[in-house]
């Protein structure tokens, strides 16, 4: 039986009372109703990753902490990701981009989905994590949905109901999670082109 591709979504906020989880988890429903991929949500929050604490810088993989090493395989096992991060001052959380600079060959074509949201639904802290994500080779899909809050949700700690205060970005996060589906799809398809051809070059060698 065919192991099933995994979605990672990785929440960019540790912040207390954050609303990152509610809209984390209202993605994953909408991609747990469109796709067969199995969705595990990566908090932050717990996955402790001490900034720079490792002597050697990404690239050469010379991990030294367990942490690192965990952090490094859970990616690996990754057939796409799709990053929730919240704006905070026009950019997105040290936190996220402490968790993206931990690696460096890790990220690499793999297929990814950026939402963001706030005030102003985060279009900028988006570009911000776009520009990273294309000098990492990450194979980013067009549609980044920006999710808008109320001043209500924000300033007065109202109730976020993702339901029926994103009905509006529903159609846009389907299109997305399609987007990521092609992307994934796409880069399996490849990739199994290459291992055919490596074989098929062994037998003639051998």
């Amino acid at each position: 039986m065919e192991q099933k591709k995994t979605v990672l979504l990785i929440m960019g906020s540790t912040r207390a009372g954050r609303n990152c989880p509610k809209i984390t988890a209202w993605i994953e429903s909408i991609g747990r109703a469109n796709s067969n991929y199995e969705y595990e949500i990566i908090d932050l929050a717990k996955w402790p990753l001490p900034m720079d604490d490792e002597p050697g810088i990404p690239a050469l993989v010379t991990y030294s902490q367990p942490h690192t090493h965990a952090w490094s395989e859970k990616i690996k096992s990754a057939s796409g990701l799709i990053v929730v991060t919240p704006q905070y001052n026009w950019g997105y959380p040290a936190v996220l981009k402490n968790a993206i600079d931990h690696l460096y060959h890790e990220w690499r074509d793999k297929p990814v989905m950026i939402v963001t949201y706030g005030g102003h639904g985060g279009g900028r802290c988006g570009k911000q994590l776009r520009r990273v994500a294309v000098r990492l080779r990450m194979r980013i899909v067009p549609t980044s949905p920006a999710l808008r809050l109320s001043d209500a949700i924000i300033r007065e700690g109202a109730e976020l109901l993702p339901d029926r205060e994103f009905q509006r970005y529903t159609s846009q996060v389907q299109r997305a999670l399609s987007e990521l589906a092609d992307q994934i799809e796409g880069h399996e398809r490849v990739m199994a082109r290459m291992r055919r051809n490596w074989k098929a070059t062994l037998a003639v060698l051998s």
